[in-house]
């Protein structure tokens, strides 16, 4: 099975790039301290998404759709199922957040299954209407959440495969049933502290 050691070697890999793009930014993300915030938001999308690609593309979809060797499963843990790939990105983000290394990153959706997943702030409510419209563009802007002002990103989130439509479309608590392959579902939310 070639799909456990690809997504295994992305995961080093994308661990190594947000090493040196943090080592590269120092103190927060402040142009003066090297990276430019929008890079660096860019850099670490690129790395989370091509897993979360990879993840639902070549485990996901090939082992549930394609070969139906196993079902993936909101409760993977007792169904014995792979775990959907909104809960890998889930699980990443939290271990993120644990080694709090100056970023945090979600997955957001104004039709979320799981209501933990709907936005919080007005910007993330902006940023996911913006990228719904325009699922070729991202979003940016600047909010303060408690004392610290934060540098943060919306990028749209597809459905790339057809396991992504056909959970989203049949799951019992989805607020929306009419997903097609290549629509924006919802967002990838990015944050930067910059002072």
């Amino acid at each position: 099975m070639k799909a456990p050691w690809l997504y295994i070697s992305l995961r080093i890999c994308g661990a190594i790039a947000c090493s040196i793009l943090l080592l590269g930014c120092k103190q927060g993300a402040s142009e003066a301290a090297g990276i430019p915030p929008q890079k660096m938001a860019d850099a670490l999308h690129a790395v989370v998404e091509a897993d979360r690609i990879v993840y639902t593309r070549n485990v996901v979809n090939r082992l549930t759709i394609d070969e139906k060797v196993i079902k993936a499963s909101e409760h993977w843990q007792d169904d014995q199922a792979l775990p959907l790939p909104a809960q890998m990105f889930r699980m990443g983000a939290e271990m993120v957040t644990e080694k709090n290394v100056g970023f945090t990153y979600s997955l957001l959706s104004l039709w979320p299954v799981n209501k933990q997943n709907k936005a919080k702030t007005k910007l993330e409510q902006e940023g996911l209407k913006f990228v719904a419209d325009h699922p070729e563009k991202n979003f940016y802007g600047e909010e303060k959440l408690g004392n610290t002002m934060y540098y943060t990103a919306v990028y749209p989130d597809k459905a790339v495969a057809p396991a992504c439509i056909e959970c989203h479309n049949n799951h019992k608590d989805t607020p929306r049933k009419d997903f097609k392959l290549g629509d924006v579902m919802g967002g990838v939310v990015i944050r930067i502290p910059v002072r």
